[in-house]
């Protein structure tokens, strides 16, 4: 049952992977054996239950959608290389999904016919595939995956307002019930477009978002759009002087040859967008903010512009200048890099810096903004104490998507009056695999697995010790009285050490054996796998037993 896992998976994947719920077919696609299939299948009812609690109802819309939907919408060009665009045999374009909001709405147009059929709530389980090329720790970012995604169309934003705590509760309860701890956080909408976000993040070591968080006053924000002050100093001005710098393209060498902190120097960053190249410049203490950015310019930023670009528009990779602004290529420059004195620029010119520059006085440029990620230890907007940073695995999101969809796809009803109105839509993202991944790492010891009960591919583990015809005979009528589909029945010809081990690694709620002391004593040995406990029950109290257990594990 113990197989090798891969060297980048995390401890609860390799317990996946060594006690049989998965397997890799290839480059971040998984296969779920028949107990992983269990585990996700449990969490399905979990999560529609929730979902239901609210008011949703179940829909599913194809993985496979027509190009033209992503057209209308405007999202055809903003999921680089994650896409994959296909053309079927009478040469129609299609893409496999890496989200439905297109595909929602077109299914609400399909069958709203009043303005009283408002609100609409309406959830899915449906794979999604996004071409990744960073695919990492096989679960946490798989490159196929099945996504709860639910969708919610209101009448006005007042009335999305509202329902949105609704839904922010109903993930919470979902976490609480695979007991697995989440910070909840503000993040920025990227590709899916629409005025506000938030993010449930597990944290980790190993995790790839940066929550930051002000242990005072409380406030949580991904990194990406997380505000706060800045710290910066004023200085006495010296003269801008013209140096050679050897280093090319490390920022930190660089600094170390101009005998300067990083945060002195200047870097500009190039992006591509849907309106043209943007350069964005930052202090070389802090990277660059996609969302922040895209609030500023009002459209999504996508990917670094290569080398070949930056040539085209006649820009020096390692020394390149928002000065002259070159031609073609907006600029927009944080405003700390505005109050920053006696900074250090490329000229935009191979081999060569300037010193000592100052914002308004030996340069301008009229766009300003905070476009910067925040660091940790800089100083939270509210309450001005020092926000500290957390890594985390992105478990789930919800959007106020607004009427950027409803509008752009021509999603429209009248009211009562005649008048016209967009919907106001909301979305709300929850992957499986991902969740199944983070509740095996917070749910785990040095055995192996523990899963919560709602969980579990099985609840009961009933194994026989001893060659009596009794206890065989006593196990098959346990198996039947629990429910077959409740029992994993260990009837293997291995040591009892080796399936002891495999009970612990497979995590299974509650252990029963019977065994030579049943025979003596007409006792059966329980063991609960979370908190170690074990007991003896009487054979005819097994049903009563089995019933307390289960009342304790819910307190």
């Amino acid at each position: 049952m113990r197989h090798q896992a891969g060297p980048s998976m995390l401890e609860g994947n390799s317990l996946l992977f060594q006690g049989g719920f998965i397997r890799i077919l290839g480059k971040g696609l998984i296969s779920f054996l028949p107990m992983g299939t269990k585990v996700i299948n449990n969490l399905k009812i979990l999560i529609a239950q929730e979902m239901h609690f609210i008011g949703g109802e179940e829909f599913q819309v194809p993985l496979v959608n027509p190009f033209s939907i992503w057209e209308k919408s405007g999202r055809s060009n903003l999921v680089d290389g994650s896409l994959v665009v296909f053309k079927d045999s009478k040469g129609r374009k299609l893409v496999l999904s890496p989200t439905h909001e297109e595909a929602a709405v077109e299914l609400a147009k399909s069958v709203v016919n009043s303005y009283k059929d408002f609100p609409i709530f309406f959830y899915q389980f449906q794979t999604k595939f996004r071409d990744e090329s960073r695919t990492r720790a096989e679960l946490i970012r798989a490159r196929e995956f099945v996504m709860k995604d639910a969708y919610s169309f209101h009448r006005s934003y007042s009335e999305l307002n509202n329902f949105f705590p609704k839904v922010f509760n109903s993930y919470m309860n979902i976490f609480k019930r695979c007991n697995i701890p989440v910070i909840p956080a503000e993040s920025g909408v990227g590709m899916m477009g629409g005025s506000k976000a938030y993010e449930f993040l597990y944290p980790h070591d190993q995790g790839r978002d940066v929550v930051l968080v002000c242990p005072h006053c409380g406030y949580r924000a991904n990194r990406s759009v997380a505000i706060g002050v800045k710290p910066s100093h004023s200085e006495i001005l010296y003269g801008m002087e013209r140096v050679s710098v050897s280093e090319k393209r490390n920022l930190e060498k660089q600094a170390a040859e101009l005998n300067i902190s990083p945060g002195k120097i200047v870097k500009p960053r190039v992006y591509m967008t849907a309106d043209g190249p943007v350069m964005a410049v930052v202090r070389g203490d802090y990277d660059v903010s996609l969302d922040k950015l895209a609030m500023i310019l009002g459209c999504a930023v996508s990917k670094p512009a290569n080398d070949s670009i930056l040539r085209d528009f006649k820009l020096i990779p390692g020394f390149m200048s928002p000065v002259p602004a070159p031609d073609g290529v907006r600029v927009i420059v944080d405003d700390l890099v505005v109050s920053t004195p006696n900074l250090a620029m490329g000229l935009n010119e191979d081999g060569f810096y300037y010193v000592n520059v100052n914002f308004g006085r030996d340069f301008d440029l009229p766009e300003t903004g905070d476009i910067a990620q925040l660091n940790e230890g800089d100083l939270c907007m509210g309450c001005g104490k020092a926000l500290d940073s957390v890594k985390a695995f992105e478990l789930g999101n919800i959007f106020k998507l607004d009427d950027y969809y409803t509008r752009k796809m021509n999603f429209s009803f009248n009211d009562d009056k005649g008048k016209q109105y967009y919907p106001f839509m909301g979305s709300y993202g929850l992957g499986l695999g991902r969740l199944v991944s983070c509740i095996a790492e917070a749910n785990r010891d040095n055995k192996g697995l523990v899963w919560p009960i709602e969980l579990a591919p099985y609840t009961f583990y009933l194994m026989g010790i001893g060659k009596s015809s009794r206890i065989s005979s006593v196990v098959d009528e346990i198996a039947r009285e629990l429910g077959e589909e409740n029992v994993l029945l260990d009837d293997r010809k291995e040591s009892i050490g080796v399936k002891f081990r495999d009970s612990d690694l497979l995590g299974i709620p509650l252990r029963m054996v019977v065994s030579r002391h049943f025979i003596e004593k007409g006792e059966i040995d329980m063991r609960d796998r979370r908190s170690g406990r074990k007991w003896y029950i009487k054979r005819e109290n097994l049903k009563k037993e089995i019933k307390k257990w289960r009342d304790d594990q819910s307190l």
